[in-house]
């Protein structure tokens, strides 16, 4: 992702974009207790970013708004994507006798954690693209995809970093030729677990995904994803009533089509131009100034096609 305007003094900064479910279908569930998705789901233009130096000893450092949120020391800082993302292609490179020297790694945590736009997968799955690059090394793609789907189920979908099809427990992507969407982001500030959603499903055998794999324009994706569903998003509204009051904003405020993302409480909204997007988030912030709202662009899929 773009490297632009990267963290002072650090060789590279990557963008670790914050990831949006159009739409979630919960299919089913493994024997082993992961459940069976189709979701579709795009990138915003902004999110969390990952800088990247060479050092005498590895170091792990943190700013931005969310960063009092992380644990930095104990067993939740050992925990953390971005480190053990490092700690992964590290074993897999020098396995094959590659280097791979210590490295100050900083991240910049600029979206809410425990918010359903997918913060710590895409840390991880930066971490792995831009220590390749710094360490001058690349691991092979099976491998990668191995790595990533370690680190978690939604991080191979973020190292793609555009516009999919995920199925299977998300380990399964097509591209899509998904338009590029104004978009603004809204989140209560209120953290929701992702397990005590997913516990709270009353049915895990839903209806599979259907929508246009050909070009569609965006009003005609607008009225494919109306046929769809976020299978979370009504026991996260039974546990905070918050997710209510945002939905009911954005769509006020005129998106033309609104639901939560993931595992909530983030809800997006998409809008037919970008004056009416930069309108609403006047009005949303000027209304709730204790909501996190980001105005942002989904990225388009649209050069990609099918593989």
């Amino acid at each position: 992702m773009a490297r632009e305007n990267g963290i002072p003094g650090f060789a590279l900064t990557r963008l670790a974009p914050a990831k949006v479910n159009l739409a979630l279908h919960v299919v089913g569930q493994r024997p082993d207790g992961y459940h069976l998705l189709e979701s579709l789901v795009t990138f915003a233009d902004a999110g969390d970013r990952v800088g990247f130096s060479h050092a005498t000893d590895d170091r792990f450092t943190v700013s931005g708004r969310f960063s009092t949120d992380l644990p930095l020391t104990g067993e939740g800082a050992s925990g953390n994507l971005v480190l053990r993302a490092r700690d992964l292609l590290r074993a897999h490179l020098v396995e094959r006798d590659i280097a791979a020297g210590p490295v100050h790694l900083h991240l910049e945590k600029n979206l809410p954690v425990a918010s359903g736009i997918g913060g710590g997968s895409a840390d991880a799955a930066a971490a792995l693209l831009g220590l390749q690059e710094l360490w001058g090394a690349s691991a092979d793609r099976g491998s990668l995809q191995e790595m990533a789907l370690k680190l978690g189920a939604d991080v191979p979908m973020c190292l793609a970093g555009r516009p999919v099809i995920a199925s299977g427990i998300g380990e399964k992507l097509e591209p899509i030729p998904l338009p590029c969407f104004p978009m603004l982001l809204v989140n209560p500030l209120v953290a929701l677990s992702t397990p005590l959603i997913f516990r709270m499903l009353t049915n895990k055998a839903n209806a599979t995904l259907d929508i246009p794999r050909g070009a569609v324009a965006a009003s005609g994706w607008i009225e494919a994803l109306k046929c769809t569903r976020n299978d979370l998003e009504p026991p996260a509204r039974l546990l905070e009533p918050a997710i209510t009051a945002v939905s009911d904003a954005l769509l006020s405020a005129g998106a033309a089509f609104v639901r939560m993302s993931g595992s909530g409480a983030t809800c997006f909204g998409l809008f037919a131009t970008t004056a009416e997007r930069d309108a609403a988030a006047a009005v949303l912030s000027t209304q709730n100034p204790n909501w996190y709202i980001l105005a942002c662009n989904s990225v388009s899929g649209v050069d990609h096609g099918r593989h």
